[in-house]
């Protein structure tokens, strides 16, 4: 991955024959908002990406913290496949079951004790996944060390079965072992990814593990704003790709 905020060269990637799109959204395909509810798909984003499926023979996925059901609210049929709350749900195509993986049960006393905190804290805000919560604190962010030393302290008594991520303004507890890698090698073992190479674009440390599969799997991993200044320029980069001919790509 490079060091400066510029859209990659075109000759890193593999052509639409060979290539498969894995892709983060938060930060990575919409702006940053506020609130996960506050985002806003832009304009010709949709359109891009059916073109951009097209083109590669349906070979793009969204994978996100989020749960499935929220991608399908802002991108409906329009991902290939989705993978939510980080790679514990999987649905490998339109119109298949989602797959979950085998998790800890979450224990209760954490949901009653973060209502407390986010209650002592105005402008935390705390939001619960059927795997795990997040300490949400952008809107106090004078309350991120507290909350993160909290939140050791709760994994900590769970001989491993959980960890704390380090998201942006946000603290996530989730199952240990599962990732947005494990989402990358499970979305590559069957078409239409398998075969290809993946192409995995994120802008957080939650997806590092993405990145790092994809490269793995011998394909490249770009993070804004190291390789794109914002997730505008992303979009305009993707754009183009969607609306050039096999000639605009690599080999």
């Amino acid at each position: 991955m490079s060091k400066t905020p510029s859209s990659p060269s075109l000759d890193r990637l593999p052509s639409p024959a060979r290539a498969a799109f894995l892709l983060d959204f938060d930060g990575t395909l919409v702006d940053i908002a506020p609130t996960p509810e506050s985002v806003v798909v832009a304009p010709g984003l949709r359109d891009t990406l059916r073109r951009l499926r097209e083109k590669c023979g349906n070979a793009l996925a969204v994978i996100s913290g989020r749960p499935i059901e929220q991608i399908d609210h802002f991108l409906p049929d329009v991902p290939y496949a989705v993978a939510g709350e980080h790679g514990i749900a999987i649905r490998h195509a339109p119109g298949q079951p989602i797959e979950r993986a085998a998790l800890p049960p979450v224990p209760g006393a954490w949901m009653e004790e973060a209502e407390k905190l986010a209650a002592t804290h105005p402008g935390v805000r705390i939001e619960h996944k059927k795997a795990g919560l997040v300490l949400h604190y952008r809107g106090a962010p004078d309350a991120g060390p507290a909350l993160g030393r909290i939140a050791d302290e709760w994994v900590g008594a769970t001989n491993g079965a959980f960890h704390v991520q380090a998201a942006k303004m946000a603290w996530e507890i989730r199952p240990a072992g599962i990732d947005k890698g494990h989402a990358v090698e499970a979305l590559m073992q069957s078409a239409p990814f398998a075969g290809r190479l993946p192409i995995f674009v994120g802008d957080d440390v939650t997806d590092e593990d993405g990145m790092r599969a994809a490269v793995s799997l011998g394909g490249v991993g770009f993070r804004i704003p190291d390789d794109f200044p914002d997730p505008a320029a992303f979009r305009a980069w993707l754009a183009r790709l969607a609306q050039g001919g096999d000639g605009a790509w690599g080999g």
